[in-house]
């Protein structure tokens, strides 16, 4: 077991590192439509395409990771509870799958950022608009796939905090931190302006899943 919850832990906070660097470098996290920007957008990937497509392949390997994550930990905590641990892994896996597809539509911008650059005018804010619909695809999808993200959460840190794996603050926090953000998304998937508890619960999953995945690798070393 003790591989299992030492992988779960270097998933955690790998899934953190790619998802960070992704963003870094454009793939942003949106948490409402007034975050997207298409002629910047699409103006940064003609400036430098070959960070637009590093922003992919890293998101790709953070999605793949999630999918990972999800059936380490349904490995390494699943036999205390199979219907929390099923629940997870299916939220989860779903969500990284949904993630796989809108990085698929999200790379067509680099076809438009070459039409992009050739036009001007009219023409051009039609390019643009495309651009738009394609960011608004991605973060409706997006918002979707954070609901089953918190799903997933909300599986295994009522496991944790129910079987006392994880120590109850850890635990806890994570479970206040699910609800929060899963609710946050809800609301701006119906009101996109009102973004602040989305926002709020993003800081606090980052902080949790930072925290579980330190502990998860320190406790590998220390269970017999």
């Amino acid at each position: 077991m003790a591989i299992e919850i030492a992988l779960s832990g270097f998933l955690f906070l790998f899934v953190i590192i790619t998802i960070t660097a992704s963003s870094q470098l454009g793939n942003k996290i949106t948490f409402g439509e007034t975050d997207l920007d298409s002629d910047t957008l699409l103006q940064s990937i003609i400036d430098d395409p070959k960070r637009f497509r590093m922003s992919v392949y890293l998101a790709l390997i953070e999605h793949g990771s999630i999918i990972a994550l999800a059936i380490v930990l349904f490995v390494a905590f699943g036999s205390y509870n199979l219907v929390l641990g099923s629940i997870w892994v299916v939220a989860r896996t779903v969500e990284g799958l949904i993630l796989f597809v809108n990085e698929k539509n999200y790379w067509g911008l680099l076809n438009l950022a070459g039409r992009y650059s050739a036009t001007s005018g009219d023409e051009k804010s039609v390019v643009s608009d495309l651009g738009l619909s394609t960011l608004r695809t991605k973060h409706h999808r997006f918002s979707f796939a954070q609901i089953l993200f918190s799903i997933g959460t909300l599986g295994y840190t009522i496991l944790f905090v129910t079987y006392g794996v994880v120590p109850a603050i850890i635990g806890w926090f994570g479970l206040v931190s699910g609800i929060i953000y899963g609710l946050g998304n809800v609301i701006t998937a119906t009101k996109p302006e009102n973004r602040v508890l989305a926002m709020l619960g993003g800081l606090m999953i980052f902080l949790f899943e930072a925290v579980l995945g330190i502990w998860l690798l320190y406790s590998s070393f220390i269970i017999p």
